[in-house]
């Protein structure tokens, strides 16, 4: 069957490219739904006229174009969405600068300054308690016991000082605990605080980070606690 090109042509609204002139066109990266519709237009001007397109068949392609177009919507308004939380989540964060945070990490940063602050996860209780800190070397340098029976999360702070009584050297320091459970001494665990000195903003494929003095970044959806800034 000749088909005549001219009256196709014809069809195009003035200045309109054809599929195929779109198709070799580089600055379109992808299809839209007006492409999908000149495609269809098209289909039906070069569909053969003794066996034309079933109008179910058309109906429903008609419906995945409509269903494509509202899938890029949304993902349009969820992306959208999306930077709305991340910037929520990065003013959430900043409020953190210059706080104490609790971290599930039993390391600590002495800064030969402020004390260092903990906790003791001591659960249904245990007695005895004794909280080793060990410098990155693993020797002990302060013993700090905890008197009679203690249950749950008990605090404890270090002041920087040895067992000697000087002042330990800045830097990052281990907290080890033991305890009495059931007249069996077992291993405690230990969490420690650490001050929030900035904030990384995150994106779609990255945290928001909370960079700890000392220690460095933590996804900020890892945090325990958030103690109370101190007074100036």
């Amino acid at each position: 069957m000749q088909v005549n090109n001219d009256y196709l042509n014809g069809l195009k609204w003035p200045g309109e490219q054809s599929p195929a002139e779109k198709a070799a066109d580089n600055s379109r990266a992808k299809l839209e739904q007006e492409d999908f519709f000149a495609l269809l237009t098209q289909q039906l001007a070069y569909q053969d006229p003794f066996k034309p397109a079933d109008n179910s068949q058309m109906i429903a392609q008609m419906t995945s174009f409509t269903t494509a177009d509202g899938v890029n919507n949304m993902s349009r308004q969820l992306a959208g969405l999306t930077e709305v939380m991340t910037s929520n989540q990065a003013l959430q964060a900043s409020s953190l600068v210059g706080q104490k945070v609790l971290v599930p990490s039993d390391l600590a940063y002495w800064d030969n300054n402020e004390p260092v602050d903990g906790v003791v996860v001591a659960g249904e209780g245990a007695t005895n308690v004794l909280i080793r800190i060990e410098n990155e070397k693993g020797e002990l340098v302060r013993s700090i016991p905890l008197e009679g029976n203690q249950r749950g999360n008990v605090n404890f702070t270090w002041n920087g000082l040895t067992n000697a009584g000087e002042a330990a050297p800045a830097g990052k320091y281990r907290i080890k605990v033991s305890g009495l459970v059931d007249n069996q001494r077992e291993e405690l665990s230990a969490l420690a605080f650490a001050r929030v000195n900035s904030v990384t903003l995150g994106g779609a494929d990255s945290p928001t980070l909370v960079n700890l003095a000392g220690l460095g970044g933590l996804p900020l959806n890892q945090i325990l606690e958030i103690a109370s800034r101190k007074a100036a």
